[in-house]
């Protein structure tokens, strides 16, 4: 691939996951400090990724793979987005906020598979060269959770006066410059003709529901299930959590996370190699445990150290289970089921799995809150770790070690 190519291609990345970063990760804080938003609201707004997830394959698959341009559809998706945005940092109550930001995650989740199917159809060797474009949507993702440090929008003064209102704005415009440019990206045209018979199934991965009659594999799919339920309340309560208890800068903080992404990704070829995929998905669900047992007894003050590594430990969490899990699928898949498995998993974990996440992880905050809106953050992080003790003890007990090699 050019030199040229690469650069577009990583620019685009980086610009595809800044925008997500750019309101993503505060999204439960903006809510509930500038909407006056419930935990059960909130819990209902994240729930809207899964709803995403959910109709992601439709896009891809009924649209984008048989009649249109890949990035023509990109281009078009985040141009609409930008105004949506920009209507969502104009709210002023959540029941004008909720349904605008559900057509935006309808729209945005599918931006995921197109932003990789552009890449993949530049690239004469996906296996080698795809690692050096994505890397570039964690550092935007990164650069955008510093940026509103930076700015302080994430401070208890930021957050007095508004600012973190700021966040959708920021949205906005990026995604205004990436949906321009989009349309000067490299043309990626549909794979499939338009008169193609595809079936229902095979449009949303279901027909490598074949793959669940292997014990082992149906083992690691409802354990790629359950895990998510934890993964959501992480992804739903980091910010509200750190905020509340005081932590400054938070938002860079929680970048912490996206850094070791990069770092045990590194490290993830060697783990893998040396260890086997059954040890390597302990370690993850181990570490899901760990980082929230750290996070329930951690503190702004003395206890700080704590709630850092339970941060940094993002990367053991999310690269050694899912993406080892991406491995052990295309590995247990074969040909005829390659894409249909991926999309499946992908339906289970970001669909189903974190859509009960959520929800959970809703009616517990509120649980564990009072009148005002204070919680109880102890006992919160303790439910999702003794949730992940418990899908650690399911996998580790039912899954069969079995060789899976790394893809060259």
């Amino acid at each position: 691939m050019k030199l040229y190519t690469n650069i577009r291609l990583s620019f685009m990345m980086f610009l595809e996951f800044f925008v997500w970063s750019s309101w993503y990760v505060t999204m439960g804080t903006f809510l509930g400090a500038n909407l006056q938003a419930s935990d059960s609201d909130i819990s209902l707004a994240f729930s809207t990724q899964s709803l995403g997830a959910i109709v992601a394959p439709f896009v891809v698959g009924l649209i984008a793979d048989r009649y249109f341009h890949a990035q023509r559809i990109l281009g078009v998706i985040h141009l609409i987005g930008a105004g949506l945005m920009f209507f969502m940092y104009n709210s002023t109550d959540f029941s004008g906020f909720f349904p605008v930001l559900l057509g935006y995650m309808i729209l945005f989740m599918p931006t995921l598979a197109l932003v990789n199917s552009i890449s993949f159809n530049q690239m004469k060797d996906p296996a080698k060269e795809f690692s050096v474009i994505r890397v570039w949507g964690t550092i935007g993702w990164i650069t955008a959770g510093l940026l509103i440090s930076f700015f302080a929008w994430d401070s208890q003064a930021g957050m007095e006066e508004g600012l973190l209102r700021n966040t959708w704005l920021m949205a906005s415009v990026l995604s205004l410059v990436l949906g321009v440019y989009s349309f000067t990206l490299p043309k990626t045209p549909p794979q499939a003709k338009s008169a193609d018979k595809t079936s229902f199934a095979e449009i949303i991965g279901l027909d490598a529901l074949a793959l669940l009659k292997d014990r082992n594999f149906a083992i690691f799919f409802i354990s790629s299930i359950l895990i998510c339920i934890p993964l959501a309340f992480y992804y739903q309560n980091v910010s509200p959590f750190l905020t509340e208890i005081g932590v400054e800068n938070s938002t860079g903080k929680i970048a912490l996370g996206q850094v070791s992404e990069v770092l045990f990704m590194l490290a993830l070829p060697i783990f893998f190699s040396r260890f086997g995929l059954k040890k390597t998905l302990i370690v993850a669900m181990l570490a899901w445990a760990v980082r929230y047992l750290f996070f329930a007894f951690g503190d702004a003050n003395d206890g700080v150290w704590m709630l850092l590594v339970g941060i940094f430990l993002h990367g053991v969490c999310y690269d050694f289970f899912f993406v080892s899990g991406q491995i052990y699928t295309d590995s247990h898949a074969g040909a005829k089921f390659k894409s249909s498995a991926q999309g499946l998993i992908t339906l289970a974990t970001y669909g189903v799995g974190m859509l009960i996440g959520f929800w959970a992880a809703g009616l517990i905050s509120n649980y564990y809150s009072d009148s005002e809106g204070n919680h109880i953050w102890g006992s919160i992080w303790l439910i999702p770790s003794g949730i992940s003790v418990l899908v650690l003890l399911f996998f580790t007990l039912l899954f069969k070690e079995e060789k899976t090699a790394l893809p060259k």
